[in-house]
């Protein structure tokens, strides 16, 4: 479905553009406008092919009812892609707000609620949603972010079960009790939740885990990270989480070569590495930006109270039903893991999204 949406993508970042440089504000004849600013590049980042498909499907579902109710006043939407370069965005979305062309703006990133927050004094009538992210007290931004902890808490202990394990039941598994997060960068939600998260699951299963963290230094450069895959590899790691961006590819080209195993977060990974992902912490991103983007285009919105989604809401999960999952895990790693998600559901484990 995602494949399918790519020739519309190009098409709206086309008239983006074309809006951006030659066109002047909205006509008298207003139309709601929405724009998706994406921090990096569709085409290859799941979060973001969530996000676009998300609101999308949302925009064409509120365009069918306008049109079978006889009203030519559809909606429209434009996608911009800011590149990976962080140091621009500012600029970006700078200019993008300051053209007055959109309604709303929406996008997906933890960082970027400091980085709009300036401009909604300036531009008050603007709008934001911003998904992955938490702002509170701005009455022009929403922000809902996933129960990264949970995630994080069991990609890790998946990740110490794994380290554990025989070789009888997983190949890979070695002598070592180590295991790795391979970041893109620091950030406060990387620093104060998912690496925190990642630790406290792999200790919970076993308090001896010897936990290394590694940072690329960006989101696409897929041979440094190959290059530290294959470091951690040769010091005894077997297991690592790549939250890296591009640069995750190098991470299981690594893992394909060596044989070492890979937990994979935010959508499901299985297919990209069959015999070497071992587990898919999701989010719901594609059914979040689709609600908030109807509620949006209903105007039942309120923008100054953030929130929090996780495993009980049902915007996190844990992929249990995947062939490929039943048949690289072996069976008693599946029910442990299994036994943990359930006890996150239920609210025997309560793990704080801060």
């Amino acid at each position: 479905m995602i494949k399918q949406n790519h020739t519309k993508i190009l098409l709206c970042i086309t008239i983006s553009l074309l809006l951006f440089f030659g066109c002047s504000p909205k006509s008298s004849q207003k139309r709601t406008s929405i724009a998706i600013f994406v921090p990096g590049i569709v085409s290859g980042s799941p979060v973001y092919e969530m996000l676009v498909t998300g609101v999308t499907d949302a925009i064409n579902r509120h365009n069918e009812v306008l049109q079978q109710n006889g009203k030519q006043n559809l909606v429209e939407l434009s996608v911009f892609e800011a590149g990976t370069n962080q140091a621009e965005w500012s600029s970006k979305m700078t200019a993008l707000v300051s053209s007055g062309l959109h309604d709303l703006i929406i996008s997906s990133n933890p960082s970027l609620p400091d980085l709009i927050a300036p401009l909604t004094a300036q531009f008050p009538e603007q709008k934001f949603i911003i998904l992955d992210a938490f702002y509170e007290g701005n009455n022009s931004i929403k922000t809902v972010r996933y129960n990264q902890r949970e995630q994080a808490w069991l990609c890790g202990y998946m990740a110490a079960i794994t380290t554990n394990a025989q070789k009888s039941e997983m190949p890979f598994a070695n002598k070592h009790k180590k295991i790795a997060l391979i970041a893109a960068q620091e950030y406060p939600v990387m620093n104060n939740i998912i690496l925190p998260g990642f630790i406290e699951g792999a200790q919970a299963f076993d308090k001896d885990i010897d936990v290394e963290f590694r940072l690329v230094g960006n989101w696409y450069d897929a041979s440094k990270a190959s290059d530290i895959a294959h470091s951690l590899f040769s010091n005894g790691v077997d297991v690592i989480l790549p939250i890296c961006g591009g640069a995750s590819q190098g991470v299981i080209a690594a893992a394909k070569k060596l044989g070492f195993y890979i937990t994979w977060f935010d959508n499901n990974g299985f297919a990209k590495a069959p015999e070497n992902i071992i587990s898919s912490s999701v989010i719901q991103q594609k059914k979040l930006a689709f609600e908030l983007t109807t509620e949006f285009l209903s105007g039942k919105i309120d923008y100054s109270i953030p929130k929090i989604v996780g495993i009980q809401d049902g915007y996190v999960d844990f992929i249990q039903d995947d062939p490929i999952y039943i048949k690289t895990v072996h069976e008693s790693i599946r029910n442990l893991i299994a036994q943990k998600f359930d006890d996150i559901k239920t609210g025997k484990i309560i793990l704080p999204s801060q």
